[in-house]
């Protein structure tokens, strides 16, 4: 069996080359099987790998066939099983997995409005090892007033 993406499909229908079109049930989800004029029948497959397309929904998997030309289908519903349907882009995930997106949004452009505002700054930049040197005075005096490393053992790079 071939493989066939849903541009090589919309290819195929507009050159007359398909002659059916089954949609068939495996487990909780469904695949597109298509019969050419060539013989050679195919599989929708996802468009960068050679992974066959999964339809969770049979009404998504219609859309698309609608959208390349395709009015009439076949239904195998055979080896279909609705408990078997993969809960992993359940619309909790999918909630999540946006909501991540837009906070990740949110983080980068508060990082880029901080990183302009340190460009736009007109006072003159401080050399690396300065401000390195300030710190560690400024620890120095911080564990004398402490008393010892003890209490900021895991804040020092040289007690470690």
């Amino acid at each position: 069996m071939q493989n066939m993406t849903v541009e090589q499909l919309r290819a195929t229908v507009g050159a007359g080359g398909v002659t059916g079109v089954t949609l068939k049930g495996q487990g909780g989800g469904f695949f597109v099987e298509i019969a050419t004029r060539s013989g050679q029948d195919a599989v929708l497959v996802k468009a960068r790998t050679t992974e066959p397309r999964r339809f969770g929904n049979p009404t998504s998997a219609l859309i698309v066939l609608r959208g390349v030309g395709i009015d009439f289908i076949q239904i195998d519903a055979t080896n279909w099983n609705p408990n078997q349907k993969d809960m992993s882009r359940s619309r909790q995930n999918c909630a999540d997995a946006m909501r991540e997106a837009h906070e990740a949004a949110a983080y980068n452009q508060w990082l880029a409005a901080e990183i302009q505002e340190a460009i736009d700054d007109p006072r003159p930049s401080i050399p690396h090892d300065e401000v390195m040197a300030r710190m560690d005075a400024r620890i120095a005096r911080l564990v004398e007033g402490v008393g010892g490393t003890q209490e900021l053992h895991h804040f020092l790079p040289s007690a470690r």
